[in-house]
């Protein structure tokens, strides 16, 4: 996790520069830490930030409290930094202190605020800029068979109050305690030492902000042409299939070498015949071979796809929606449920935690398009003066750029940050998107259904009892595949107890999780939990995407796009946006020049990057092998092993530095794995190979 203002898709250079701007130190404590698996996880409190938490009787589809919360700010505060108030869901907030403001008297008129049901501790980890929220919420676990009254006794005895119990997880109850701030870390810890008690975590409200790093578009900047791609004729109405090398590199490949330099040139190359004998190394999926085999495509099979913002009303996407069909859905409930919002209606009701709709809600749409807006609309003296604190980082961080360019590079993040809120939408895109005219993208798996489920609020929030109650759910409702394109390196004992039960209960579901995106010798969690299969990334040359984790733990990789190499379009993975609502464009012009990372002018397409799209690859390769498997005789361990064993080397290649790196390792005595696993895993997916032994296993049934 980085710093809130990266948002959920971590933008290049704003992210580089809140890390190089000098920001309040996060205060030392050896007292403050929680436990998991035994072992002390230390962590540091913030004094430049302040989290607040709304009343919750403040729905999200009602009033807008943090529009509120700014314009009280504003009238009560005097300073030449105006506080900046970020959303964290609807829910809660993030107030920015600026130097020389006193965190007290701030803090004191939040409280005063009728809306308010308090301020949060915000904490961070390894004395970064990470954001993790701290309520007065406590996720407990009791040893197996324990009784009722047995339960309620030990809560009594150590004065915790139960908020509820954990929806589709046995066992898990979220409770509060009497004793908030951070001396809710001590009360988990004395809690995971009491008898009965198997696991205490604390309800952590976190920031994702490293999944995916997206890609950088300033390549192509001239109008794309609407023709349609006669060069497949498997799906001739998906104009932007040349572009999805992930799928099939070749024609790109062959373009690239024939020196096309923008969208125009690219895609004119891409709508001639591919040549019969490629002389290009392949470094995609082989999905067009694998569908050439098949006459499902995924059909029938159920992807859960865990994440943010799932708008599935998107034109790829509005045909491969799954239908709920279990005895026990709540009101409302059609497609899969948003588990964002933890704080609202009568928690006695479990249906009332949540609501049925994935997508942006009104609140939401009005608080993600007054930034939109001024990016568009606004002049630099005007657009830098409503954003003075980010204005302020930028002009340190950049001191020869002028005002132009200052104004531009904060306009250019804050609509990629816009970009990334529809998370989920990119990620969904990559296993099922299915065109619905004459233009748009495929995904691996055309003939899959996706289950929207979201856990990720504005700015990539999320508490970890949304997200655990998500797991669950997703088995309840019958996924044959769970998408986790999401990481952390704050781990829990509530969290991996999760996954132990859900993957004991459901040996024919298989997770496909990120490894993650820090370019780190380990995978993040959950890709490193056990039964998890973990997904590296690599791009369109055959090298390992260099933000990929690697290492420990890494299971396959597969394309995830690396927008440097090419630079543009033809390096990144594309896949279906959300900005492309007329919500955002009313009273703005359609651009006549490309924003972002958007393939279309509104941005219905974008081209992105990281390994959150290299897991949704390899689910949809997955489901894939399940559409094959009607009779669903394959269990996990097997689907896993045939990803594994026809998996491949070939077309991949590693770089001097890791080489290097290896070589040192091995010379500290700590391999024991050959250089390319250990950057690789068992090598990059093969759909085909993976396809054609499915069959082969079927077959000696």
């Amino acid at each position: 996790m980085k710093r809130q203002l990266c948002g959920l898709i971590a933008i290049s250079s704003i992210c580089n520069l809140t890390n190089t701007v000098a920001l309040a130190q996060p205060t030392q404590s050896n007292n403050l830490y929680y436990t998991y698996k035994g072992q002390r996880i230390p962590l540091q409190q913030r004094q430049d930030l302040i989290a607040v938490a709304f009343k919750p009787t403040v729905t999200t589809r009602g009033s807008a409290p943090i529009l509120r919360l700014e314009q009280d700010l504003a009238s009560g505060f005097r300073s030449s930094t105006p506080l900046e108030v970020t959303p964290l869901g609807t829910n809660y907030a993030l107030v920015s202190l600026p130097k020389g403001v006193s965190s007290s008297g701030v803090e004191q008129r939040i409280q005063q605020q009728s809306y308010v049901q308090g301020t949060l501790p915000v904490l961070t980890r390894n004395n970064s800029q990470d954001v993790i929220g701290l309520p007065n919420e406590i996720i407990v676990t009791f040893k197996p068979n324990l009784s009722d009254s047995d339960k309620q006794s030990i809560l009594k005895k150590n004065n915790l109050t139960v908020i509820r119990k954990l929806r589709f997880t046995p066992n898990h109850y979220l409770v509060r305690t009497n004793n908030p701030g951070t001396a809710v870390l001590g009360i988990a810890n004395q809690l995971t030492q009491v008898q009965g008690i198997n696991s205490a975590t604390p309800n952590f409200i976190q920031t994702i902000s490293k999944f995916p790093h997206p890609g950088n578009f300033k390549l192509f900047n001239t109008p794309a042409r609407n023709k349609q791609n006669k060069s497949n004729n498997l799906y001739p109405n998906s104009n932007y299939l040349g572009l999805q090398w992930h799928l099939n590199s070749t024609p790109l490949k062959q373009c690239l070498d024939n020196k096309a330099s923008d969208f125009d040139s690219l895609q004119s190359c891409l709508n001639q015949p591919v040549a019969a004998k490629a002389s290009v190394n392949r470094t995609d999926l082989r999905v067009i071979e694998a569908w050439k085999n098949t006459t499902n495509k995924g059909r029938d099979v159920v992807v859960a796809v865990i994440d943010s913002t799932i708008q599935w009303n998107h034109p790829d996407l509005k045909n491969s929606l799954h239908t709920i069909t279990s005895q026990d859905k709540c009101p409302g409930e059609i497609h899969g449920w948003d588990f964002s919002e933890q704080v609202s209606g009568d928690v006695s009701d479990p249906c009332s935690i949540g609501d049925a709709d994935t997508r942006l809600n009104n609140l939401e749409l009005t608080i993600l398009n007054r930034r939109f807006r001024d990016t568009f609309l606004l002049t630099d003296a005007k657009f830098l003066a409503r954003y003075p604190r980010i204005s302020q980082m930028a002009k340190y961080a950049y001191p020869d750029k002028s005002e132009n360019e200052i104004a531009q590079l904060i306009r250019d993040e804050f609509r990629q940050s816009l970009g990334g809120e529809f998370h989920g939408t990119l990620v969904s895109g990559v296993i099922a998107a299915k065109p619905d005219g004459n233009q748009g993208v495929l995904g691996v798996a055309p003939n899959a259904k996706i289950m929207p489920i979201r856990v990720f609020g504005l700015n990539g929030s999320f508490s970890i009892t949304g997200y655990i109650e998500s797991i669950g759910y997703a088995a309840s409702r019958g996924a044959d595949v769970i998408n986790l394109s999401l990481g952390t390196y704050l781990p829990s004992d509530a969290e991996s107890q999760v996954y132990e039960q859900v993957l004991k209960a459901n040996p024919k579901l298989v997770i496909v999780a990120a490894s993650g995106n820090s370019s780190d010798i380990s995978v993040s969690f959950p890709s490193g939990y056990p039964g998890v299969i973990s997904v590296g990334a690599s791009n369109i040359l055959g090298n390992r995407a260099p933000y990929s984790n690697f290492g420990k733990g890494l299971s396959l990789v597969a394309p995830g796009g690396d927008t440097y190499s090419p630079p543009g379009v033809a390096g990144g993975i594309v896949t279906t946006g959300g900005t492309w609502m007329e919500a955002f464009w009313q009273g703005i012009p359609t651009p006549t020049s490309r924003w972002g990372d958007v393939v279309d002018m509104r941005g219905k397409y974008w081209s992105v990057q990281g390994t959150s799209f290299s897991s949704p690859a390899v689910a949809g390769v997955v489901a894939l092998i399940k559409g094959e498997d009607t009779n669903r005789q394959l269990n996990r361990e097997q689907i896993t092993n045939i990803l594994k064993s026809t998996a491949t080397y070939e077309g991949l290649a590693l770089s001097d530095e890791e080489m290097k790196l290896y070589n040192s390792q091995m010379k500290q005595g700590s391999m024991a794995v050959s250089d390319k696993q250990y950057f690789f895993g068992s090598g990059l997916v093969n759909a085909e190979a993976a396809i054609n032994a499915t069959k082969k296993q079927l077959a000696s049934k």
